[in-house]
């Protein structure tokens, strides 16, 4: 990746020098707008509109040219990388082949277009890695031959694939299923109804009459594996219908508290004014009553199951961000435990048919591909957050019934709800400090990011001007979110907080994450709802 040179526009806010390649970076004076030539000023301006990262260098690999968007992409400053060798922006363990890969392309420059299939790891300021695509281009000068990289941002194209990826896996596993599910159905039938003709045939004493019972209980249970898989390849026959969620969890509640064990305790939090939804009953109650299975199984030595309801709306970064979900009014049910948790390999396969961490003899591994398979059916989505030890919460959605489309709270934000104040954020998903991010700025909010505790106390003591709040994901590698608000108080006495989490505000609350009054938001969350709960964090005394 790269920088620029004399023959290079340069920008009014970078002051790279007219430099040759053999010697030593020159700092000028930044040069005004109206000291530019006319041809100059516009390419200054390109580079400063420019959507993707644009970085030059010379063949020693020292940046002489980084526009705004390489400053923001990487939280470099725009003097810390004039004259700083690429390698700044490059993985420890990835320099020397990227060394290698420049002293090739600067012997024999051509361009690269974007689109070519360059793709490579790119290193942000605080540590973190990411996926990039780069475009290369060259300029030869009396200096020597330059390198200019245009660098793009792929993480989200690259989760979107991933997601595709699954779901076109999801959707032959399905395929595979249904197919299965409907051979094994015939073949059932045959051997279901040849053993009823011979039982009904069968003398009341016959020592055979038990072998035949036993085969028929079998070809049973083995029938309900079959409409499990059915309804995980969405072939089953569905009778949908506009439904009262509060009503069928109410009426649930009883096999709920069968199935959850003494040790368990059962809490419903069920929203007044609930939306409706339009699905099959039956589908849905499965799906709580596998979620509850799930969470109880999870919980080998008692706990708490916390079942909740809410209208949300999933704006179009959800969408983006979740393959095949399209934006809208949604209404969520919630089921939280407080059991083991799931470390990440697990959470990516947990929807596959007949993938346990159970004992064999304790399911067959469908029930959550069940639910999967219902939500998808519906056009809604389930979506899953847990931390190893901590507990885990399935959020389920279902689309609102609504006679009109309302206006996306995404579109427009009001007035009332932007703001000037200084806020640290703090996120170790990069996607996701991204996303609140450019919300924020959008709002007017002057945003300090950080990929951690440890960065966010640094920024804290270094930071020579007043912060107004502290927005922090609850868990985080090393410090969680509480600890880091615990030392910054003590450096910034009238700092405020607004802590973030995949777990639903009630059950952050029971679990003593947070206090009942402490300003929290749930993800996933709407630019909306992030901008409200920003203003009344900063607003509360």
């Amino acid at each position: 990746m790269g920088g620029g040179t004399a023959d290079l526009p340069k920008t009014p806010r970078q002051s790279a020098a007219i430099v040759n390649a053999t010697q030593p970076l020159a700092v000028e004076e930044k040069p005004t707008l109206t000291e530019l030539p006319a041809s100059t000023e516009m390419a200054a301006a390109l580079l400063e509109s420019a959507a993707q990262a644009i970085v030059a260098t010379d063949r020693a690999g020292r940046i002489v040219l980084a526009n705004r968007r390489t400053e923001e992409l990487f939280g470099y400053s725009s003097q810390e990388l004039l004259g700083s060798s690429v390698d700044l922006l490059i993985p420890e363990a990835r320099r020397g082949s990227h060394a290698q890969h420049r002293h090739e392309y600067l012997r024999q420059p051509k361009v690269r277009p974007m689109g070519s299939g360059a793709e490579m790891v790119a290193r942000r300021k605080d540590g973190s890695e990411f996926p990039v695509e780069v475009a290369l281009s060259h300029r030869e000068t009396s200096a020597g031959v330059f390198a200019i990289a245009f660098v793009s941002d792929i993480g989200q194209r690259k989760l979107l694939e991933q997601q595709l990826l699954h779901a076109q896996k999801m959707e032959a596993i399905g395929r595979l299923a249904g197919g299965v599910a409907h051979d094994f159905n015939n073949m059932l039938t045959v051997i279901s109804g040849h053993g009823e003709m011979v039982l009904e045939e069968m003398p009341a004493p016959d020592p055979l009459r038990w072998h035949i019972e036993e085969m028929l209980l079998a070809a049973n249970r083995a029938s309900a594996v079959t409409r499990q898989l059915l309804a995980f390849s969405r072939n089953q026959p569905i009778r949908p219908q506009v439904i009262d969620l509060n009503a069928l969890i109410a009426n649930t509640e009883k096999m709920l508290r069968y199935l959850v064990r003494d040790d368990i305790a059962l809490e419903l939090i069920l929203q007044s004014g609930l939306g409706s939804v339009q699905a099959d009953p039956h589908q849905v109650e499965q799906a709580i009553v596998n979620l509850a299975i799930n969470s109880r199984d999870a919980m080998t030595t008692g706990g708490r199951i916390t079942v909740e309801t809410g209208d949300v709306y999933l704006d179009d970064v959800y969408a983006r961000t979740h393959a095949g979900v399209q934006p809208g009014q949604f209404v969520m049910i919630a089921v939280s435990d407080t059991g083991v948790g799931m470390p990440a390999d697990v959470q990516q396969r947990v929807f596959e048919p007949f993938f346990t961490t159970k004992d064999h003899s304790r399911g067959t591994g469908l029930g959550l591909a069940t639910v999967y398979g219902m939500a998808k059916q519906a056009s809604g989505d389930i979506w899953l957050y847990s931390e190893p030890g901590k507990g885990t919460t399935f959020k389920l959605y279902l689309p609102a019934v609504t006679h009109a489309i309302p206006e996306s709270p995404a579109a427009v934000v009001p007035t009332a709800l932007r703001g000037s104040a200084t806020i640290l954020v703090v996120e170790d998903e990069a996607s996701v400090r991204d996303v609140i991010l450019k919300v924020l700025a959008q709002l007017g909010y002057v945003t300090l990011p950080a990929a951690c505790g440890q960065e966010a106390l640094e920024i804290g003591k270094s930071h020579s001007s007043r912060i107004d709040l502290l927005l922090t994901d609850m868990a985080m590698p090393g410090m969680s979110g509480r600890q880091l608000m615990g030392a910054l108080s003590g450096l910034r006495p009238n700092l405020k907080v607004l802590y973030v989490s995949g777990y639903t505000e009630n059950v952050a609350i029971e679990r003593g994450i947070i206090d009942r009054n402490t300003p929290f938001l749930s993800k996933p969350f709407s630019r909306s709802s992030l901008a409200k709960a920003v203003k009344e964090a900063l607003t509360l005394s």
